[in-house]
C-alpha cells in the first residue's frame, strides 16, 4: 500500500472546512477504488486560529481516523505551517493544499496519474487568469515574477502555486532547507526535481475571507527577494556610482553658473549634497539592515513551530478521561 499524506495548512477556516472535508473525501475514496493501492491521512494544521478551527478538527478526528492535525501555540503564519505538515506527513506521497477549495480537490487524481510512474516527481497548478483579483493586486503579482526570475537564478513559474501533489524525494530535499525565513515558491523551485504544470482558471473561495492583504502579500513578496537573491545588496554599488556622477555634474553645473552669472550657488551645492548622500546612506543601510536582520534570525535556531495540541494529545487525553470515568462508576467502596 502506498499512502497519500494530504497537508492542509488552515487558519480561520471555520466557515469552509465542513465543505472541505466533504469534497475531499469524495474525491480520495473515488481515487481508492480506482487505485486499491493508495491510502490517505488528512494532516490539517491550525496557524493559531481564533474561530472554531480547532474545534471542528477534534470532530473530524473524532469520526475519521484518516484525520491528524497539528495546532500551533499561536500563530506562525502559512509557511510555517507548510513546513510542519511537511515535516509530519507520513505518505510515500504528499499534497499541499489550501481548505478555501481555491486548489480544488478534483486536480488530485490527474496529478497522481502524472507523478505515480516517476516521469514526474511534482504535479502542480498554474494559474493562466486571475479572476476575482482586483487589477491592482494583480499587476503587482505579475511585476514581482518579472523581477524575481531577472535578479535571481532560481525561475519561478509566474502564477505557480502551493498546491502540489511531490513524491517523498521531492519532500525530503525540501525539509533539508530549515531555514527560519521560509518562502516555499522558492523553495520548491531551488530543489529542482521534474515538476508538471498544470494551468487552470483561478477560482474564487467558497466561504470566508482571505487573511492575505495587499501589504501582507508585499512583505511576502520582500521575503521571496531576500530568500533567493542578493541582487538588492548591489543596489549600494549603483547608489555609488550615480552619487558621484551627480556630485560632478553638480560641480560642473557650479562652475559655469558661477563664471557668468553672479548668482550664488554654494547653497544649492550644500542642499543637494545633503539630501543626495543622505538618501543614498539611508538607502543602502536599510537594505544591509534587511539581510542582517535575516541573519539574526537564523543564527538564533528559533523553531519555525511551536505545536500547543495535536490529534495524538487529543485522543490520548480524551481516552484517558474516558477510562477515569469507567474507573470511577465500577469503583465500589467497601463496607465499614
Amino acid at each position: 500500500m502506498k499512502l497519500v499524506s494530504v497537508v492542509v495548512p488552515c487558519y480561520n477556516e471555520q466557515e469552509v472546512l465542513p465543505m472541505f472535508y466533504e469534497e475531499i473525501t469524495k474525491v480520495t475514496a473515488g481515487m481508492a477504488k480506482e487505485h486499491p493501492d493508495l491510502e490517505f491521512e488528512y494532516l490539517f494544521i491550525n496557524d493559531g486560529s481564533k474561530d472554531r478551527t480547532l474545534e471542528i478538527f477534534r470532530e473530524l478526528a473524532d469520526k475519521d481516523k484518516r484525520v491528524r492535525y497539528i495546532s500551533f501555540s499561536r500563530n506562525f503564519g502559512k509557511e510555517s505551517g507548510m513546513y510542519a505538515g511537511l515535516k509530519n506527513a507520513k505518505g510515500d506521497y504528499v499534497v499541499v493544499m489550501d481548505a478555501d477549495l481555491q486548489h480544488p480537490p478534483a486536480f488530485l487524481p490527474e496529478m497522481y496519474n502524472y507523478v505515480k510512474d516517476g516521469e514526474f516527481d511534482c504535479a502542480t497548478t498554474r494559474r493562466v487568469s486571475r479572476t476575482g483579483e482586483s487589477k491592482v493586486r494583480s499587476a503587482f503579482a505579475r511585476l514581482f515574477y518579472k523581477i524575481m526570475n531577472k535578479i535571481s537564478q532560481t525561475e519561478i513559474v509566474d502564477g505557480a502555486q502551493d498546491f502540489r501533489f511531490m513524491t517523498r524525494q521531492m519532500v525530503d530535499a525540501i525539509l533539508e532547507m530549515s531555514e527560519y525565513n521560509r518562502f516555499s515558491k522558492g523553495i520548491f523551485s531551488w530543489v529542482g526535481f521534474k515538476v508538471k504544470y498544470m494551468p487552470y482558471e483561478n477560482v474564487e473561495r467558497m466561504a470566508g475571507t482571505t487573511s492575505w492583504s495587499f501589504w501582507g502579500l508585499f512583505k511576502y513578496s520582500l521575503e521571496g527577494i531576500m530568500a533567493f537573491s542578493t541582487a538588492p545588496l548591489s543596489l549600494s554599488v549603483f547608489f555609488g556610482i550615480a552619487s558621484f556622477l551627480a556630485a560632478v555634474i553638480l560641480v560642473f553645473m557650479g562652475l559655469v553658473i558661477a563664471l557668468f552669472t553672479d548668482i550664488s550657488m554654494g547653497w544649492f551645492f550644500v542642499i543637494s549634497a545633503i539630501l543626495a548622500v543622505g538618501g543614498i546612506q539611508l538607502g543602502c543601510t536599510g537594505i544591509l539592515g534587511m539581510y542582517l536582520a535575516k541573519a539574526y534570525m537564523e543564527v538564533k535556531k528559533r523553531p519555525i513551530y511551536i505545536a500547543g495540541e495535536t490529534d495524538e494529545i487529543y485522543r490520548s487525553r480524551k481516552n484517558n478521561g474516558a477510562q477515569a470515568v469507567s474507573l470511577e462508576k465500577n469503583d465500589v467502596s467497601p463496607q465499614q
